[in-house]
């Protein structure tokens, strides 16, 4: 049960993730690797764009 919730909540973030790139200001080829990179590695990729990706967009 525990490993089912904590799916759902890295699930819940991937795609807040998802749609923070999308509607960010980046490069269409940058948003396209930032969406590649959160659904090959949900969680890494949901922790880098969450501390580093949306910080360097204006």
């Amino acid at each position: 049960m525990e490993y089912g919730l904590l799916g759902l909540v890295v699930l819940v973030l991937d795609i807040i993730a998802i749609v923070n790139i999308i509607q960010s200001g980046l490069d269409p080829v940058m948003k396209l690797v930032w969406v590649l990179l959160v659904l090959v590695l949900p969680v890494v990729g949901m922790a880098l764009w969450f501390i580093i990706g949306s910080k360097k967009v204006v």
